[in-house]
């Protein structure tokens, strides 16, 4: 959080001082020098002007992120990885992200461009788009990307692939990908329909039992049932949509006072992020509560199919601990940040539904595991 603040409070300061005109002006000239068409050039000012805020964010939010990510999970020995290691891949996951924010930042101004009183629709549309091609592209783009290679174990890859058919989502493949001496376990179930794939980390393969593993499984599996993913995307578009529409209203309201010569100026680019910043932050509690719902489904989901409430508790409390996750926390905390339902909760859950006479599971259809 203290690195969502540094991010909030530089854009904050850049709106508050104006600051805006003067660096769009300058990156104006700059451009205008370097001799682009002319039709080009506003974009390019843009992306430089989106480029450089992302730049800056990180690395005035980098102390933080230090401690947080490499500090404590040292001094709680989640991570054997040297500075330097860690470092590099903070690095190369900073410049992809800025670069992220600088094509969304293009997308933006190009919608604004078409429309500048409807343009937040057209943000919303994109976004939506481009987060469906995500998902059908994803065994094509994460594979290659992280190395994975086809699972070493055929007992445990046979054992995975019966339990998909059970549940009625038949995977094609069950994968391994190296993550380092840094990584913490994790599962994940990729694509939809014939392109669908279990992807496990290579901790998981050699720290969980085969049993723990079935169980992470049957949860990723509840979420696709469920249509999980795009029940979440659609809430993202709409939030997207609604950041975008606070912009405009900001851009149409503040524009005299922060210099700007119309809705495409680059220079409202601070105000826009603070915008989209402040919407979401403003919805995370909602957005959180929505994605309880979805873990405690797929939570009941994951103990129908496979009856196994010991691997279910064992792997929860694992990897909990290796999150450093707090197992009660307090109301506030939970209903703000929390994304998950808090681990002592799931225990508790998974206790009742162990003492509950054994059913049908929450899909029509699938049985649970006799």
């Amino acid at each position: 959080m203290l690195a969502v603040a540094v991010r909030a409070s530089l854009l904050g300061g850049l709106v508050a001082l104006g600051a805006g005109a003067p660096v769009r002006t300058a990156l104006e000239q700059m451009v205008a020098q370097a001799g682009l068409p002319v039709w080009l050039q506003p974009t390019v000012v843009v992306a430089l002007g989106a480029l450089a805020l992302g730049v800056a964010g990180e690395v005035l939010a980098f102390p933080f992120v230090c401690r947080a990510e490499w500090l404590l999970a040292r001094r709680y020995g989640q991570s054997r990885e040297r500075f330097a290691a860690w470092w590099g891949a903070h690095a190369r996951t900073a410049l992809w992200t800025s670069v992220s924010w600088m094509l969304a930042a293009v997308v933006v101004y190009v919608a604004i461009g078409l429309s500048a009183t409807r343009w937040w629709l057209v943000v919303g549309a994109a976004f939506a788009a481009g987060t469906v091609a995500v998902a059908l592209l994803g065994p094509l783009l994460l594979r290659p990307a992280l190395r994975a290679r086809p699972l070493g174990r055929p007992e445990l890859a046979a054992r995975l692939e019966a339990l998909a058919r059970r549940a009625g989502a038949p995977v094609v493949g069950v994968h391994e990908w190296p993550e380092g001496p840094a990584s913490r376990p994790n599962a994940a179930l990729v694509g939809v329909g014939a392109a669908r794939r279990v992807l496990l980390s290579d901790t998981m393969v050699a720290d969980y039992s085969d049993a723990e593993i079935e169980v992470v499984l049957a949860h990723e599996l509840a979420h696709h049932l469920h249509r999980d993913i795009w029940k979440t995307i659609a809430f993202r578009a709409a939030v997207v949509c609604a950041a975008g529409w606070v912009g405009q209203r900001v851009l149409a309201d503040l524009g005299p006072v922060l210099g700007l010569h119309g809705a495409a100026d680059a220079a409202g680019l601070p105000a826009l992020a603070l915008c989209a910043g402040g919407v979401t932050m403003a919805v995370l509690p909602a957005a959180n509560l929505l994605s309880r719902r979805h873990e405690r489904r797929a939570d009941r989901f994951a103990l129908d199919v496979t009856g196994n409430h010991e691997a279910f508790v064992s792997g929860l409390r694992r990897m909990g601990t290796e999150h450093l996750a707090e197992e009660r926390p307090s109301r506030l905390v939970k209903w703000c940040f929390y994304s998950h339902p808090p681990v002592a909760e799931r225990v508790a859950e998974a206790r009742r539904h162990r003492a509950r006479p054994r059913g049908e599971s929450p899909r029509r259809g699938v049985a649970a595991r006799p």
